[in-house]
């Protein structure tokens, strides 16, 4: 048996391609019409998770809401100079990247320990730190002021190089949100991606204990 799945349905691998591409698009193109480029391949990263990971029909329904609102937005941003709407698009960005992971995990705790375990929760982890860099942007557009302190209202490569640097709680204090909800953002981040990693560990570690022989 292949934990009742078939084997051809389920891959990893092409998910991480696909956030890698995202993340190239986002730090490489002009962020005004890279973000319609980005939403596309999101879309198309978060479809093939939700498929993968057979999830239930009410959450597949709630993101193809995502999806529409996400694709709306973007085209608008490419005509409107409005910043609301700029920032409403990486919000939906946002949604999109924070959806998957749920299915991801959801997938993941019915597995053994195996390669596609390790690729769908590298993946799930990719996937907390471009949707938190999203919701940076998101709320430097939204919010009167600055997004950082020093360095001011950074780009999108900004923002997403702070999440990661964040998530993995590494720290380098180049970036620094200057107030709220930035920081409280920030903070979320850093406990979700520890709580993360603790979390895969102690799966990792369970499954590979070795059992007690019978008397």
């Amino acid at each position: 048996m292949t934990d009742g799945i078939a084997t051809g349905k389920r891959g990893y691998a092409p998910v991480i391609g696909l956030i890698v591409l995202t993340y190239v698009l986002a730090t490489s193109v002009t962020e005004r019409v890279g973000v319609t480029l980005v939403l596309v391949v999101q879309i198309g990263t978060v479809w093939q998770v939700l498929r993968l990971a057979s999830i239930r029909s009410r959450l597949r329904q709630a993101a193809t809401a995502v999806f529409a609102l996400a694709l709306v937005t973007a085209a608008w941003a490419l005509v409107l100079p409005a910043g609301w709407l700029m920032g409403s698009t990486f919000l939906a960005g946002c949604v999109l990247y924070a959806i998957a992971p749920v299915a991801i995990v959801a997938d993941l705790v019915r597995r053994a320990v195996d390669r596609e375990l390790m690729l769908g929760a590298l993946a799930a982890y990719l996937m907390l730190g471009m949707a938190f860099g999203f919701a940076y942007r998101g709320v430097a557009f939204l919010q009167p002021g600055p997004f950082f302190a020093d360095a001011g209202d950074a780009a999108l490569p900004d923002t997403l190089f702070f999440s990661f640097v964040t998530l993995t709680t590494t720290g380098y204090g180049d970036l620094v949100p200057a107030g709220n909800p930035g920081r409280s953002l920030a903070v979320l981040e850093a406990l979700t991606g520890q709580l993360f990693l603790v979390t895969a560990v102690a799966k990792v570690v369970e499954a590979w204990r070795p059992r007690r022989r019978r008397p």
